[in-house]
């Protein structure tokens, strides 16, 4: 089957993050939110309170699904939780591009192969390159003396090669994935997502919805200056506006 394609618009690009430990309130945003936004962001925090079935519960209501549980392990673990997160039902699942080709490679053809054979609709599967949170002195802690833009542009095209259909990075290395992937198709989702009067918690590399979808990013991930204003919809109704003015 193809790929799940979700239209193009400036509702489709602000993908809310539902990081909340309980299924019943992330139902309540859903619901608050499912006029203006077509995609949900699940990820480690609520997947881990309320496991698949929130999961179900959206989808069965009609919401998209980022899965995003950044998935790390052997080639052939990863590729059988993206069987998994495949019949589940998610529009996107991201795994980590460190993880290397080969795990990159097993899971999109697993993907691919249980979506025709089952008769699904395809996730995108995209390779999670550097981390928000993590900066140059975070690199080398680790080992790698590279800075996060060029770890960033090396993972990318990894990613691209091994058949993912597009990354997870921050809006500052948009512009180098571009340059360095010349496939007009691939996707960038970019997390760390901010308006202007917003403190950056701990997010180190971030920009404005704007910024980045001016940047060429097709998503973009917003979580806590959402989740937290006193009116979710209204704070969800002004990212919308933002990112429908730099779309032009």
């Amino acid at each position: 089957m193809s790929r799940q394609v979700i239209q193009n618009n400036a509702k489709s690009k602000l993908i809310v993050a539902l990081d909340v430990d309980h299924a019943d309130r992330a139902l309540e945003l859903f619901e608050a939110l499912r006029d203006d936004i077509v995609v949900f962001k699940i990820g480690m925090q609520l997947f881990t309170a309320a496991g698949p079935d929130i999961v179900r519960r959206i989808v069965s209501r009609g919401g998209h699904v980022f899965l995003d549980l950044k998935y790390h392990d052997i080639p052939n673990t990863v590729a059988a939780a993206g069987i998994e997160a495949t019949r589940l039902g998610v529009s996107i699942f991201n795994i980590h591009a460190s993880g290397g080709s080969e795990m990159m490679k097993r899971t999109a053809e697993a993907v691919a192969e249980t979506a025709a054979r089952e008769g699904l609709t395809r996730p995108a599967v995209l390779g999670v390159t550097v981390l928000t949170s993590v900066d140059q002195e975070t690199l080398r802690q680790i080992g790698i003396a590279d800075g996060p833009a060029t770890v960033v542009r090396r993972l990318a095209l990894l990613a691209q090669t091994s058949g993912l259909d597009g990354v997870v990075a921050s809006a500052h290395e948009i512009k180098i994935i571009r340059e360095a992937v010349r496939n007009s198709s691939f996707v960038i989702v970019t997390p760390g997502i901010r308006s202007a009067s917003d403190p950056s918690h701990d997010q180190r590399r971030f920009m404005t919805a704007g910024e980045a979808i001016s940047a060429g990013a097709d998503y973009v991930v917003v979580g806590r200056p959402i989740l937290n204003a006193e009116s979710p919809a209204k704070a969800a109704r002004m990212f919308l506006q933002e990112i429908s003015d730099a779309i032009g």
